[in-house]
């Protein structure tokens, strides 16, 4: 396919080298709302995901609020949530579990999935691979909007008169596929649902937009093996959103079956509190898991795929040494592909799965550790001896390293059947998804967001601001989460409303109260970076340097404010591998510059 062939019709890619500055008028709505530039639509992205981070580190303050401080009252909250889900300054149990459920949800999938990979993937892979767009300009467009539209569908569900769904994010049956069986069971419910299915679409039309670009749409000199990381880790994750999202949907599509039509896929004759006993027959409750979990665990590294191509890049740059182990770093990519549609039941060994499948599930589990392992080897190596600059982004990509060594160890535990039946269902598993995904995905989102925000808005963030954005942050990110590997090991259960009629767990209060403090610290925190981050859109410091960083990839040898085309005229040969830093006396070599007579290429 052309790369020529894919642009909006009208636009003009040639011209000089200050072509960009001269585009054709575009009107407002075509220009910055139905825009088909892909940087555009990366942008809406990052503006969606910011969003909803800060709604759904609200909703966490909140019920943190419930864990560290049961008996205090805080009239705010009856003045922000009203009398029905806060009376007298405390949330009742219904908005509690509506919190945490909501918060699960945006979080993984509206922030870490669709901002992190929808913000990079549409940013980077045309630029870093020498293309004009996206594949489908349009198709790119639509996966924005109905990402947008499930999230307005999503944020509507927390007006319902019945409130927002809170059977948790899983949306396990029977909660979810009874209407009766809470408040939140019932309109929530569907508008949760519907706003997940049209969720998946567009992570569908985004992620075979994504591989066909990739496959098809690279500069000349551009082979698989000369791209950036980044662009590996993009890829490997929308592979693995097109295999695992139609299975997930699928389980929707039975669910709502089950509620509006009558059917028992996932219902048989049990009896639930609040509903009675059901007339149903033939179904099981665990089919959804399955269904649920196909998806679930890739989720978790469509998440970290991304994040890891994009730690890999900054690294690299900011350590002036190439990358270790390039191939090793695709191979391990590729390895976890392949393993993370394999490991899903290891969510499922209480479910009362046949121990010896069980076995066969801890053995691939087990085996994931292999390639994260070389991953975690390989950055540490890169940083090892490097002239290591500690700008932000590269503070982040570090303290990505951190966080996904200390969670990931942690999910060895998890993975072997004989522990996890003993720590499953308490804090331990929040401590370990948390660092492991959550906190390691937003490090991953900061270091690229720092990192390229010069290239996506001309103008550079505060980088006093940003580190201590990155000290609070990851100071605070383990004074929440580590308490809570104690907590779970002393068999501390997750989910609960109210831990103080436990006498169990009472001596556990001054230890929440610790951990709601640590988090709201961090939330604040938050605010340093949303304050730096559209402060310097305005008011930042102009880039100057076609190139500031000195790095070697496609997107730095576009204008400092690229138009729609990226490249006023034509678009730059590849001839070498992105890592060149450091190399025959040279502190860089762009991938640009022909290999010389006597140099060696990777």
């Amino acid at each position: 396919m052309s790369n020529e062939l894919v642009l909006n019709p009208g636009v003009d890619i040639a011209g000089d080298a200050h072509a960009h500055e001269h585009h054709h008028h575009q009107p407002f709505i075509t220009k910055y709302i139905f825009s088909f530039d892909h940087k555009m639509i990366a942008k809406q992205y990052l503006l969606s995901g910011i969003f909803w981070a800060i709604i759904g580190g609200l909703m966490s303050l909140v019920f943190r609020l419930q864990l560290g401080f049961p008996d205090q009252a805080f009239p705010l909250l009856e003045e922000v949530l009203g009398k029905k889900w806060a009376p007298g300054g405390h949330i009742n149990a219904d908005a509690y579990y509506s919190l945490i459920t909501i918060h699960g949800t945006v979080l993984l999938f509206f922030v870490l999935t669709g901002g992190l990979s929808g913000t990079f993937a549409n940013f980077l892979i045309p630029l870093q691979i020498g293309a004009r767009d996206m594949a489908s300009p349009l198709m790119n467009m639509l996966s924005y909007w109905f990402f947008f539209l499930s999230g307005l569908i999503m944020l509507c569900s927390l007006f319902l008169e019945t409130g927002p769904f809170a059977g948790g994010w899983q949306a396990y049956p029977p909660l979810s596929a009874l209407g009766d069986a809470s408040k939140g069971s019932k309109a929530g419910m569907d508008y949760w649902t519907t706003a997940m299915v049209l969720f998946v679409v567009s992570q569908l039309l985004g992620g075979l937009n994504y591989i066909s670009t990739v496959l098809n749409m690279r500069t000349k000199g551009m082979s698989m093996t000369r791209m950036p990381l980044t662009i590996w880790g993009l890829m490997f994750q929308a592979v693995l959103g097109v295999l695992s999202f139609p299975v997930l949907t699928a389980g929707f599509v039975l669910l709502i079956f089950d509620r509006h039509f009558g059917t028992s896929f996932y219902l048989s004759d049990i009896f639930v509190n609040g509903v009675g006993a059901l007339s149903h027959e033939g179904g099981n409750a665990i089919l959804y898991q399955h269904l649920f979990w196909f998806l679930g665990h890739p989720e978790v590294y469509i998440v970290i795929l991304p994040a890891m191509g994009l730690v890999s890049e900054v690294m690299s740059v900011n350590a002036r040494k190439p990358i270790f182990g390039y191939t090793a770093m695709i191979g391990s990519m590729a390895a976890i592909v392949v393993l993370a549609f394999l490991v899903w039941a290891h969510h499922m060994f209480v479910t009362g799965l046949n121990p010896f499948l069980g076995s066969i599930f801890v053995l691939l589990t087990l085996l994931i550790a292999i390639p994260s392992a070389i991953k975690a080897f390989n950055w540490i190596t890169t940083l090892w001896r490097g002239n290591n600059i500690f700008r932000p982004g590269m503070l982040f990509a570090i303290g990505f390293v951190s966080v996904f060594i200390s969670g990931g160890l942690t999910g060895i535990f998890l993975g072997n059947a004989a522990i996890d039946i003993h720590i499953h269902d308490t804090y331990f598993v929040i401590a370990h998804f948390h660092l492991v995904m959550g906190v390691a995905g937003f490090f991953g989102m900061f270091c690229g967001i720092y990192h390229w925000y010069p290239k996506m808005f001309g103008r550079y963030m505060n980088n006093t601001l940003g580190d201590i954005h990155f000290w609070i942050t990851i100071i605070g990110a383990y004074c929440i989460f580590w308490p809570m590997y104690y907590e779970g090991l002393s068999g501390m259960p997750r989910r609960y409303y109210d831990y103080s009629t436990w006498q169990s767990f009472k001596q556990f209060a001054e230890l929440n109260k610790f951990i709601s403090i640590a988090a709201i610290v961090t939330f604040f925190a938050q605010l340093l970076f949303i304050f730096n981050f559209f402060y310097s859109m305005f008011k930042g410091r102009k880039v100057r340097s076609q190139n500031p960083y000195h790095s070697n990839t496609l997107e730095w040898t576009t204008p400092i404010i690229p138009g729609h085309g990226n490249w006023p005229g034509e678009i730059p040969e590849v001839y070498r591998w992105p890592y060149d830093y450091n190399k025959d006396g040279r502190e860089f070599t762009t991938q640009v510059t022909p290999i010389g007579a006597d140099e060696t290429e990777h």
